[in-house]
């Protein structure tokens, strides 16, 4: 590791795309994950704020950790920049309730908005979900209003699937509009690789 928020890759890289490198999350990542945390933008359709330090190194890091236990080839993994090293982000390929489906999404630093670096990190996680992992169907979810995800979704090959309603505490401002889904199914994944 070389500078903080820098990356030298090594022997820990998880994925590696034509722009990114992907790395697991270490006990170390604290500040990494609370600097992303801390733009309202970042977090505006997540929870609306930024998420406290302490939060990050009691609940959020600890949870990511255990994923990693518990699921070796899944989780949330820190995204680098190969051209200089610089942490954009996470991008993440989730367990769910369902053996053969992951979930897949994404955090990205604001510098890196709007370059493709969303849609090529989904894009990579997706074709290792199908092409390694031998899993039948990902899935992805985001807010009805949040249309630059939802853009991210189809251009990544996700297909949208449905609008559901959730009850929350403290809703964000477009929560009446409900939340989305996108998949992606193995049959439609294969006949993309062919076209």
């Amino acid at each position: 590791m070389s500078p903080a928020g820098f990356y030298d890759p090594g022997v820990d890289v998880y994925l590696e795309t034509g722009r990114l490198w992907l790395r697991r999350f270490t006990a170390d990542d604290v500040d990494l994950l609370t600097g992303l945390d801390s733009d309202p933008e970042v977090m505006r359709f997540l929870t609306g704020k930024p998420t406290p330090r302490e939060e990050i190194e009691n609940v959020v890091l600890p949870q990511l950790l255990k994923v990693y236990a518990e699921h070796r080839e899944l989780g949330t993994f820190a995204a680098y920049h190969k051209s200089d090293g610089a942490f954009i982000g996470w991008f993440g390929m989730q367990p769910t309730r369902e053996p053969k489906m992951v979930g897949v999404g994404y955090r990205l630093n604001r510098t890196a908005w709007g370059q493709g670096y969303a849609t090529e990190g989904t894009r990579a996680l997706i074709d290792k979900a199908f092409g390694e992992l031998g899993m039948d169907r990902v899935v992805a979810d985001t807010m009805a209003v949040n249309h630059r995800s939802r853009a991210v979704m189809r251009r990544s090959g996700l297909r949208f699937v449905r609008v559901y309603h959730e009850v929350f505490d403290d809703p964000l401002p477009g929560t009446e509009f409900g939340e989305v889904q996108y998949a992606v199914d193995r049959p439609t994944w294969e006949a993309g690789r062919r076209a």
